[in-house]
């Protein structure tokens, strides 16, 4: 190309006109770029949004699946649910390994040796000698071995007919004999020890019904009825009601009572409008010596109708839920399980790994607890007033520290809860405390936890309850049966008294 100086007006003209459209295409091009350029902008903070919501709701699903029962209030039946963490295996005392069975020093259990057994047998060689001769007619040498066996004999339905015979008294009256104890209408029905056998089993061992009718019929030769077996909770139950009340009044007249809640999946599969699941909840109240149950649901409506409400002038343990602290139940005397404050604080230590306050807060509960139990075991009524004062400064003093270290944190899972925890032990340190000051109190609700165990055994054992009605039985009969064990009474014993009309009651609380 020629250059400009040499170049012709209208070759000009046509070079600025070529270039004119070069530059117009350009910053065509240009603009085009910059469209794609602003949308690829926007894309990418739309992509940093999502992977931001993404990032979010991974943190929050990591720390649900990383919740179990050592960290948390969630039953130590999810700790192998799927993708769910385990809980730490616990340290070895000493950095010694435990062998398995039974352990040095724990006491040992016998078959032993009695000198009174129940039948004797003498037991003499029999057939015939080497040299042809009976051994019937053999000297006797003395014993020379012995062996006790124990044994149950073998279980078959016996059939007893009772005839009633009336009689008439010389002054013209007429006496008629009355059916022998725990005899239903009718001409024909089980026994009491038949009776009491399937509801022991349906209630403290959880069978179904169908395998329990199947069972009585394998171990005893009798064939019940699946009605008859379902029928006999209500008529255990309905034997019962006085006693329920007696140990719902015993309770309401404790020191200090234990009360949880559990859910129960009862009734229809399809839950009520407003309810997001199908079940009932189940609550405890109880002591050492009394159990008492109530099935409802998990509102202030059923709190209210528990014995909670009577509970004024008890010290009541529980697990910190919102309705134990409703003004509508009165005014309460508090104690929070230290269990689930534990796991709580075990949970903020994995949420703030690198903080020492959680560690701090959960060993000094850990040393009250410890020395209220080593002061009860002595015969102390108090802990030593140093060590206490010792162990509650280490307390407040982690409570100050966690909430110093929380106050300017972001959002991530379980930072929120853990900063809750905290306003509880700093707020509410009294409830928190209270076992520490008085040793008639106990610093968990573990009793409650323990007497709703078998409510989740049986829901893994026989699942869904279909009917409400006869759940209630249950747990009536359950409430019985706990508290005549916890008096040292059996069971089995305790409901021959019951379906024979005399159902054992739980005596007068012993004057303290």
């Amino acid at each position: 190309m020629p250059v400009p100086e040499e170049m012709t007006r209208d070759e000009l003209i046509e070079l600025v006109g070529e270039q004119g459209a070069r530059i117009t295409a350009l910053s065509e091009q240009i603009a085009v770029r910059d469209r794609q350029i602003t949308v690829m902008a926007t894309q990418m903070a739309e992509l940093a949004e999502v992977n931001e919501t993404l990032g979010e709701r991974l943190a929050k699903l990591e720390h649900v699946l990383s919740r179990n029962s050592k960290n948390s209030s969630s039953a130590p039946s999810k700790d192998d649910g799927p993708g769910r963490t385990p809980p730490p295996a616990k340290a070895k005392r000493g950095g010694a390994s435990k062998r398995k069975g039974k352990q040095p020093g724990t006491p040992g259990a016998n078959l032993a040796w009695t000198d009174s057994p129940g039948d004797h047998k003498d037991r003499f060689p029999r057939g015939v000698c080497e040299c042809g001769t009976d051994l019937a007619g053999a000297r006797d040498l003395g014993v020379v071995d012995r062996y006790q066996q124990h044994e149950i004999p073998p279980v078959s339905v016996k059939i007893t007919q009772y005839d009633q015979h009336a009689v008439r008294c010389g002054c013209g009256r007429v006496h008629t004999a009355a059916r022998p104890e725990g005899a239903r209408p009718g001409p024909v029905g089980y026994g009491p020890n038949l009776q009491a056998f399937a509801v022991y089993l349906m209630v403290v061992h959880f069978i179904p019904v169908h395998r329990c009718v199947e069972l009585l019929a394998s171990l005893t030769g009798a064939a019940p009825s699946v009605g008859f077996a379902h029928g006999m909770l209500t008529r255990a139950a309905g034997v019962l009601t006085e006693v329920d009340t007696r140990i719902r009044t015993l309770i309401t007249l404790a020191y200090a009572v234990c009360c949880d809640e559990t859910p129960l999946r009862v009734g229809p599969r399809t839950p009520k409008p407003g309810k997001k699941k199908a079940e009932k909840y189940l609550l405890v109240a109880c002591t050492e010596l009394f159990t008492h149950y109530l099935l409802g649901d998990r509102d202030l409506a059923t709190f209210k109708a528990f014995v909670i409400q009577d509970l004024a002038g008890s010290v009541i343990v529980h697990d910190r839920y919102q309705n134990y602290d409703s003004a509508e139940l009165g005014e309460l005397t508090h104690q929070l399980c230290c269990a689930h404050l534990g796991r709580d604080l075990d949970g903020a230590g994995e949420v703030y790994p690198d903080a020492h306050w959680p560690t701090q807060i959960a060993g000094a509960l850990r040393g009250l607890i410890h020395e209220a139990n080593l002061a009860r075991a002595t015969g102390r009524d108090a802990i030593e007033q140093t060590i206490k004062d010792e162990l509650i400064k280490r307390f407040r003093d982690g409570v100050r520290v966690g909430l110093s270290d929380t106050t300017g944190h972001g959002n991530r899972p379980g930072e929120r809860k853990a900063r809750l925890l905290l306003e509880v032990l700093r707020d509410r340190e009294p409830d928190v405390l209270r076992f520490a000051h008085d040793l008639k109190i106990p610093p968990t609700s573990n009793q409650a936890e323990r007497d709703l165990r078998p409510a989740k055994v049986q829901q893994n054992i026989s699942g869904r309850l279909t009917s409400e009605k006869r759940t209630k039985d249950r747990y009536r009969i359950r409430g019985y049966l706990s508290t005549a064990s916890k008096h040292g009474r059996n069971m089995i014993e305790a409901l021959r008294e019951a379906i024979r009309g005399h159902p054992w009651m739980p005596p007068d609380p012993t004057p303290t």
